[in-house]
């Protein structure tokens, strides 16, 4: 699509990574190093949003999907700390009439860019997967999907001292003594730790596709009569997640070597397929689990509420990103570089600049996302006089 294809690719990292204002300067990192949200990483003036020479085609999309956030970006808290509900308000109240075709003219208008700490990117991809399965149990279909289990709670663990007891509780679940321990892994879920105690909303066929599906965070479960379930992200099991791809990396089983795989998710995914018993095990080293819902509407609906458009949304770490936000990204793949909205997150997407570009559905999708790793530059478009605000020119 024409929609992620812009000119000078390879000279606008360099244009987006240059400062052209005045750097607030980080605070005190947090213990641990790593700055907690973008004002502590340091905010700089961008290029005139003008000098992008953003393509119709490319903000038009970005325009309809800014416009669907609106609602959540008046009256939703930011963690980022780069904004106010009440600075989104102009430029919502004029997105709605704003003719598609002057779509780029909206963005300069209402926006500045900004730069996040040094404005080096990184970008993957996901996609709303579609599986074989079924609502009711059969034959050939027996990987449950769970929706959430009411005896998956937030709590202290009891012989926690109260001076360790800061932010949220951990989740985790009662056993049968009364002790708050952690929930199950999905090794223990696997092997039927939740049989009766959880609602199954559908029945997958195939539990490597179920896996990848849980990795997504949506998808699709298609019926052999041709009947669909979407199904959403409704929550996980609170245990930490291992992307399988780094592991099989460190194990030097990635690669284009005699003996690799392909360092994308078709290889990962080829890799567990020719080695069944290797790769079960790998996939348990993700002790994370994923809980559905059952979804209604047109799309999937990313962490803000509202559907993720594919080739127009983009998942980024609310503590550094304003979701429902503009993204602009400048990367060594044109087909991710452009225009995007933040609005969904992900476990694995952390710190700024960490992007996940959502493609929507099919087998275009899936190569594009299972592919995707983009390096270059980011900006955050933010209402015009929020650098001003905070200090910066």
């Amino acid at each position: 699509m024409a929609h992620r294809a812009w000119r000078c690719a390879a000279a606008l990292p360099a244009l987006l990574l240059a400062s052209c204002g005045g750097l607030v300067p980080p605070a005190a990192a947090p213990a641990g190093g790593a700055p907690a949200n973008a004002l502590l990483a340091g905010i700089a003036a961008g290029p005139a949003i003008a000098s992008l020479r953003l393509a119709p085609q490319d903000a038009a999309p970005a325009l309809a999907s800014f416009v669907e956030s609106c609602p959540q970006l008046l009256g939703r808290e930011d963690r980022s700390g780069l904004a106010r509900p009440a600075d989104w308000a102009a430029a919502c109240r004029e997105a709605p009439a704003w003719p598609t075709s002057e779509a780029p003219a909206f963005f300069e208008r209402h926006f500045e860019a900004v730069r996040i700490g040094d404005g080096s990117a990184f970008a993957t991809g996901y996609f709303e997967p579609e599986i074989a399965g079924v609502r009711l149990r059969q034959p050939g279909f027996d990987v449950p999907v769970y929706a959430m289990p009411a005896g998956l709670l937030r709590a202290w663990p009891q012989d926690m001292p109260d001076s360790e007891r800061s932010g949220r509780p951990p989740l985790g679940r009662y056993d049968e003594s009364g002790a708050f321990v952690p929930y199950y892994t999905r090794g223990e879920i696997e092997d039927g730790a939740l049989a009766g105690q959880a609602e199954v909303i559908g029945w997958a066929a195939d539990a490597v596709e179920f896996f990848f599906l849980q990795i997504q965070g949506s998808g699709r479960l298609r019926a052999p009569d041709g009947s669909v379930i979407r199904i959403g992200y409704a929550g996980q099991n609170g245990h930490a997640y291992t992307g399988i791809g780094g592991v099989m990396r460190e194990r030097g089983l990635l690669g284009e070597g005699p003996g690799q795989y392909p360092g994308s998710m078709q290889g990962i995914m080829q890799y567990i397929r020719e080695r069944p018993a290797e790769g079960r095990a790998l996939m348990r080293m993700n002790e994370s689990w994923v809980f559905f819902r059952e979804l209604t509407g047109d799309g999937p609906l990313g962490a803000l509420g509202v559907p993720v458009r594919a080739e127009s949304s983009v998942a980024a770490d609310p503590a550094f990103v304003p979701l429902g936000a503009p993204v602009f990204l400048a990367l060594d793949r044109p087909e991710a570089s452009g225009l995007w909205i933040a609005q969904d997150t992900g476990g694995a997407i952390k710190g700024a600049n960490r992007f996940d570009t959502f493609w929507g559905a099919g087998e275009r999708a899936r190569d594009i996302a299972g592919g995707m790793s983009g390096r270059g530059a980011a900006l955050l478009f933010l209402p015009r006089g929020t650098l001003l605000r905070h200090g910066a020119e």
